[in-house]
């Protein structure tokens, strides 16, 4: 059981990593970009579109990474698909049509609990962005 919490431990810091690396990229472009346009709706639809799509692809990096991690240990039998199952598994979703062997079920939990927090992450990354564009396109407008 040590071992699973050690490999999920792992893999869970380097998501983390990738996660943090993004969230400053995308935070310093969308100030960045604030305060250089004259059509706050228009930053506002450019910047969340951008933001959720940068955003998203960190996640299916981070489901990839999860995926190497269940290939390098074995986790997943042959016949199990291992993005797959690191999908269902960091969304939550937990079909449960995929088991992991049994020596290394605790994995499937433990990329659960770390897609939750990083999806919570963004939530609160996108509200930031959301309301710093919204609260400098307001100020943008009253200076017109």
């Amino acid at each position: 059981m040590l071992i699973q919490f050690l490999v999920g431990g792992v893999v869970s810091v380097c998501n983390i990593t990738i996660h943090a690396l993004v969230m400053t990229v995308v935070v310093r472009v969308a100030r960045a970009s604030v305060s250089t346009t004259n059509h706050p709706s228009l930053l506002l639809i450019i910047t969340m579109i951008a933001t959720v799509s940068v955003l998203m692809a960190a996640h299916v990096i981070e489901v990839f990474v999860w995926s190497l991690s269940y290939a390098i240990v074995g986790a997943v039998p042959a016949e199990g698909g291992l993005v797959y199952f690191a999908f269902v598994s960091y969304a939550t979703l937990g079909y449960g049509d995929v088991l992991p062997v049994e020596r290394w079920q605790l994995l499937g939990p433990l990329a659960a609990m770390n897609g939750a927090l990083l999806f919570g992450w963004s939530t609160a990354v996108i509200f930031d962005v959301l309301q710093k564009t919204m609260t400098i396109g307001s100020q943008t407008a009253a200076a017109e």
